[in-house]
């Protein structure tokens, strides 16, 4: 039998002569249809949401605090820094200062509890973003003390599904940075270590592939219909983005900063060869035959990684560019509808047979983080784009 790892070292080596030679290339859009594609999806969501501490309703009603709701808001805080129109600023700038207001700056499972699960975190990520332009201390009082409580606790494993990082890692980073304080950034490093090397048999890290299994459910002995490990497209994505945000912030003179970015190094080199052609990625990364097709939740975040690299200067443009093009060009033509619903999204999960069918039209049961995870991608490719 034909291992994994030689095949896709076999189309890592087709992929980039074909990105040298010219093949199938594409042009990055121009940065005024990047930021059009940016504002009419969440001019779409703003004007279904008019009121942002309503409850949302699917199955159950949830407050609009919760990890879903969390990841839109960073993807608008992404799209007020990156909209140069004032008006429109101060738009997305109130409507998540109305949304903190609403919940009176607190997490859904409040502060009472021992500990807050990463999800309940979220949040505090666009909490602690607004207070640095207002520094009003209401903002960062329940999300301070939740992270407080735990860097007094010797409980290391709490991060134990890959969402996870990407819902926390970032809150425990712009604490450190805000406050000068390292023991944030030693309790972060602590979690994270404990979820790479510890959670399931090994940890969810696996060194050979260079991708995560998202939680113990699926490392190995678990196998994909095609006898491959199962990596989770929006969870591998949700490592990405905390990796991001976290380096984006995290002083370079961290004694895991090196490690942080050789795993964002690793895991963006993982995925250029499994790229779909049509510019997307599969829900499962190494079973394209498994609830495959177009994916916008797992693409957008893979884009966002990439072109921050190539923006920072840390990833090769000549070998990233093409990729993030086909994929940005890809979203832009098959998720993007002309009223600003975003198809193509996987409902919420953990695997790729959960939140199906994913469709141009079939909608999730939560519209929201998709969006900011494409919101996120889009901050990144316009400051690429021509």
């Amino acid at each position: 039998m034909i291992t994994f790892r030689p095949w896709i070292k076999s189309i890592a080596v087709l992929l980039l002569a074909s990105v040298f030679t010219g093949v199938h290339a594409q042009k990055l859009p121009k940065k005024k249809n990047v930021l059009k594609d940016m504002r009419r999806t969440n001019e779409y969501f703003m004007n279904k949401w008019p009121d942002p501490g309503k409850s949302i309703i699917t199955n159950r009603e949830r407050p609009s605090n919760i990890w879903t709701r969390g990841v839109y808001y960073e993807g608008l805080m992404e799209l007020y820094r990156t909209d140069a129109n004032e008006k429109n600023k101060k738009v997305y700038y109130d409507y998540a200062v109305d949304w903190g207001e609403k919940h009176k700056w607190g997490l859904r499972s409040g502060t009472a509890r021992e500990r807050q699960n990463a999800d309940d975190q979220t949040c505090g990520q666009t909490y602690i973003d607004l207070y640095l332009i207002d520094k009003k201390e209401e903002r960062i009082r329940d999300i301070k003390t939740a992270v407080d409580g735990m860097l007094v606790s010797d409980k290391v494993d709490d991060w134990w599904w890959i969402d996870a990082l990407q819902m926390a890692m970032p809150v425990f980073t712009r604490l450190g940075v805000l406050y000068n304080d390292t023991r944030y950034f030693d309790k972060m490093y602590e979690l994270y270590n404990y979820s790479k090397t510890k959670h399931g048999d090994k940890g969810l890290w696996n060194p050979e592939d260079k991708l995560w299994w998202r939680d113990r459910d699926f490392d190995p002995p678990y196998k994909e219909p095609n006898g491959q490990d199962c990596y989770w497209s929006r969870g591998n994505g949700w490592v990405v983005a905390a990796l991001v945000r976290t380096l984006d912030m995290l002083p370079k003179s961290d004694p895991h900063y090196n490690e942080y970015m050789q795993d964002y190094k690793d895991m963006m080199a993982a995925l250029l060869p499994i790229q779909r052609a049509d510019g997307f990625w599969n829900a499962s990364l190494h079973d394209p035959n498994n609830y495959g097709g177009k994916e916008t939740t797992g693409t957008s975040l893979f884009v966002y990684g990439m072109a921050w690299g190539v923006n920072k200067g840390i990833l090769s443009k000549d070998v990233y560019t093409p990729v993030i093009t086909r994929a940005w060009n890809a979203m832009h033509k098959d998720a993007v509808h002309k009223n600003g619903f975003l198809g193509y999204v996987q409902g919420t999960g953990k695997e790729p047979k959960d939140g199906q069918p994913v469709s141009y039209t079939s909608k999730p049961d939560f519209e929201d983080y998709g969006l900011g995870c494409f919101l996120m991608a889009g901050s990144e490719v316009y400051k690429m784009a021509r």
